[in-house]
């Protein structure tokens, strides 16, 4: 009688033995299917990220390219330059240089300039060239004003900025 009842004993405490060890088991488990929905969530993250880093490294790349493309003097030349390219060079009523300002590692050059008499593709066109340079120009400010003689041209008033490496 005494061997039967050690024998339950045993059984019983096998059994809870068992029955705590799925407990902990099941708790492991689903404390590891937590920390895999956070690492897919985190993996997703981390494709966006790495595909905005692809972008602006593409971006980089492009205008560290237009920085060794061409050699200009100045702001003045650059501007001319994309003006000449159209055509619309005697449309330039001035080119004012603004100053220059030492950066890191570069240049920058400013100037305003003054186009009269530009219709709005001829606008379209200056401004696709701008930002098409084989250099770096960017515009500052801009301001396009109708003509008084003809309201279907623009004058366009530009501070314009040439970034040239050092």
């Amino acid at each position: 009688m005494r061997l039967k009842l050690e024998k339950k004993w045993f059984a019983a405490v096998g059994a809870g033995i068992c029955i705590v060890f799925c407990i902990v088991f099941l708790n492991f488990s689903l404390s590891l299917k937590g920390d895999l929905r956070n690492l897919k969530a985190q993996q997703s993250e981390l494709y966006a990220l790495k595909e905005e880093c692809l972008s602006v490294k593409g971006r980089i790349e492009a205008v560290e390219g237009k920085r060794s493309l061409t050699k200009v003097e100045g702001i003045v030349q650059a501007f001319d330059e994309v003006l000449r390219s159209l055509g619309l060079r005697q449309k330039l009523k001035y080119v004012k240089p603004l100053g220059t300002r030492k950066m890191e590692g570069a240049r920058e050059e400013e100037a305003e300039v003054e186009i009269e008499n530009v219709s709005m593709n001829e606008t379209i066109n200056i401004l696709y060239k701008i930002e098409n340079a084989p250099t770096i120009l960017s515009i500052r400010k801009a301001s396009f004003r109708t003509s008084f003689e003809n309201p279907g041209v623009l004058n366009i008033t530009m501070s314009i900025a040439l970034i040239v490496a050092e």
